[in-house]
């Protein structure tokens, strides 16, 4: 076996550059430099225009997105003070008229907290028909039933809270809850029992509405 000694010797250094190759590498790169340079120069003039073109749209466009993101903050803020100023000064008005301004949650929320105020049943009406979030219009819907429930027939009763009959809604098992006891009002405990047995038997079912269904049982 070669030692490692033995390898070292039969490696041969590497050659020493003269100065007149280190001369030549340099003119090389110097060459090779200016080339690119005159290269580049001829690309730009060639298409200066397409370049200004495209750095103009690219400014424009990040302008124009930082422009929107202050409008949109700007926005958020001020509905923010209005939606504040309206619950400080305990005013439906104002809140029934940023509701008719704004969209989505916030929107919903404004109506809702009108009718809190001066408990215009009208403004739940409209927000159980037209709200823009799923949650708000069962909650108003909800209400509804709970104000004018007495005066429902039981089938009635039933059809107008089918909607959170879904555990997509979060007040499903308030409602099912709900039309167990408007059963119950009515003399029907068979199907007011199929009812709380349901809400009994899922696992998912609050702890204060399972117990009260067990109490109705």
């Amino acid at each position: 076996m070669t030692s490692i000694l033995e390898r070292k010797k039969n490696l041969k250094e590497p050659v020493k550059k003269t100065r007149e190759e280190y001369a030549e590498d340099a003119l090389y790169r110097e060459v090779w430099e200016d080339v690119n340079n005159e290269k580049t120069q001829q690309f730009i003039k060639k298409y200066w225009r397409h370049i200004t073109g495209v750095v103009l749209a690219i400014m424009i466009i990040v302008c124009a997105f930082q422009l929107g993101m202050r409008m949109y903050y700007a926005s958020k803020i001020a509905t923010a003070q209005v939606y504040e100023s309206a619950i400080s000064n305990v005013d439906a008005r104002a809140l029934a008229n940023l509701a008719k301004d704004k969209s989505g949650a916030i929107s919903d929320l404004a109506l809702f907290q009108s009718y809190l105020i001066d408990k215009d049943v009208t403004k739940l009406e409209d927000l159980a028909d037209n709200g823009h979030t799923r949650d708000f219009k069962d909650l108003a819907r909800l209400h509804i039933a709970t104000i004018k429930g007495d005066k429902m027939e039981t089938d009635e009763f039933v059809k107008y809270l089918s909607n959170m009959d879904t555990k997509k809604s979060p007040f499903f098992y308030t409602s099912r809850l709900m039309v167990a006891q408007k059963y119950l009002a009515n003399g029907d405990k068979e199907h007011a029992d199929k009812v709380l047995d349901v809400i009994i038997n899922d696992k998912d079912t609050p702890a204060s509405i399972s117990a009260t269904a067990q109490t109705l049982k």
